[in-house]
């Protein structure tokens, strides 16, 4: 117990310490951001997961609502960002005892720069602020003096950094509240976009088209019903796991709460394979999985990216699986559409799904949306070339698994030591040979997957 209050003391002296510093360095004018290439949907992210366990201790849900179809990849400080984001959701989830806490992102294109309008809003149903406070909190060691708001502890340093740090940023900050009501802060920046907007989004395999949502909280079912209509899915809700059971007729996929009132999730999928039905079933948890394989295969936690949240629902629908092996799914990286033209040749007559990138950066998300089972990766390419893509993809839900061949003409000496030690399984010289590629294709078929050429 004394170790703990130590470390507690500790950490909030340094947050004290950290605060001072930070508006030390704005006053002082020496603040300054430091652009860079940063995945915000993913940096929300990280911010939710530093402050669930206090969330779940609270029984309070974090919720992440991003628009489906934005830019995900933006050009900006990310460690200021992140600051700012962990102030906002911080102070929510602090004044926040029962309910929930939303990040909401939206925006626009500003087509005549190529970057985007961002409006980020962090909701929460907490205490909420009198209309006559709203501004006053964003001034320095300023806190709301009331009975309510005596429970909580701060420096009063938080929003008065986070509106400066905005204001560096070009943007504006702003809050509407009112007492027992909650608050809603959010905050609009311009920032450029460093992704190919002309990819499709995520999407759903083409054999869902009727989503089963069973959850008990209201936020996250409507959550879930936008995400999944915007990708063209018709859509049922259930509060219940006794009342989905007899709604499951027709349906190709489901997503439910793992911890719903009894029976809970996991109970739920064994009923309705008892029932006869097969249907995919993918079940979120706020709280952390446990170390089992069914655990770490088929619960996901919350709150979830899109491109977790639509690999993991790939992966459902694998397992359920076809009748009888599934076609071969080959994604190719390669800038020169001449090269292009030949591979499409040469594999013209194989019983495969093949789909180009031209560049690294379309690579990575190609590989998001198209989900394929082995990687062509030419090695020199703008932008980002093939050794940088493959780092990327790395670090991509299912991305450590898949094979990923590289294609260069330089690959002679140490240069194929390098090209393996960059991450990639194999390799082939250019110019290619078709006897080549069919030998790396039939090297790296995955199980599961029916051969995409005739055996003799």
């Amino acid at each position: 117990m004394f170790v703990s209050t130590i470390k507690n003391s500790g950490e909030a002296l340094l947050a004290i310490i950290n605060d001072v510093l930070d508006y030390s360095k704005i006053e002082a004018d020496k603040l300054v951001l430091h652009p860079d290439v940063f995945d915000l949907e993913r940096c929300i992210h990280e911010v939710l997961t530093l402050l669930q366990p206090t969330a779940r201790e609270k029984g309070i849900a974090l919720i992440v609502d991003y628009d489906l179809f934005m830019p995900t990849m933006f050009i900006g400080d990310v460690g200021r960002m992140r600051q700012v984001l962990t102030n906002l959701v911080g102070n929510a989830v602090k004044f926040t005892e029962e309910g929930h806490v939303l990040v909401r992102v939206v925006g626009r294109s500003v087509e005549e720069t190529g970057a985007c309008d961002l409006h980020v809003t962090v909701e929460d149903t907490g205490i909420g602020i009198a209309p006559d406070k709203t501004q006053h909190i964003f001034g320095e060691f300023n806190q709301v003096e009331d009975e309510r708001n005596r429970a909580f502890e701060g420096t009063g340093l938080g929003l008065a950094i986070t509106r400066q740090l905005i204001g560096l940023m070009n943007g504006d900050i702003w809050v509407d509240s009112a007492p027992g009501e909650g608050a809603s802060f959010g905050f609009r920046v311009c920032l450029d976009v460093d992704e190919d907007m002309s990819l499709a989004p995520p999407c759903l395999p083409d054999s869902v088209q009727h989503v089963l949502i069973v959850d008990d909280h209201a936020v996250n079912r409507a959550l879930l019903q936008k995400q999944m209509e915007q990708m063209g899915a018709r859509v049922t809700l259930c509060m219940s796991a006794h009342e989905a059971l007899g709604t499951l007729q027709g349906v190709d996929l489901v997503l439910c709460d793992h911890h719903l009132a009894a029976p809970d999730g996991g109970t739920f999928e064994q009923q309705a394979r008892a029932a006869g039905h097969a249907v995919p079933v993918v079940k979120l948890s706020s709280v952390q999985a446990g170390r089992g394989a069914e655990d770490a295969q088929q619960v996901v936690r919350k709150p979830i990216s899109r491109r977790d949240l639509f690999h993991k629902i790939a992966e459902a629908v694998n397992r359920e699986g076809q009748a009888g092996p599934r076609q071969l799914r080959v994604l190719a990286a390669e800038d020169n559409k001449t090269n292009q033209l030949i591979l499409s040749k040469m594999l013209k007559t194989a019983d495969l799904e093949l789909r180009f990138a031209s560049n690294g950066h379309e690579a990575v998300q190609a590989f998001e949306v198209f989900r394929p089972d082995l990687v062509l990766m030419d090695i020199s390419m703008p932008h980002m070339d093939g050794k940088e893509a493959t780092a990327v993809i790395r670090g991509l839900p299912g991305g450590a698994e898949v094979p990923i061949i590289a294609l260069t003409a330089h690959a002679v000496g140490g240069d194929r030591e390098n090209i393996l030690a960059a991450g990639l399984d194999d390799y082939l010289s250019k110019p290619l040979r078709k006897a080549g590629l069919v030998d790396v294709l039939k090297l790296y078929l995955p199980d599961g997957v029916r051969s995409p050429f005739a055996e003799n």
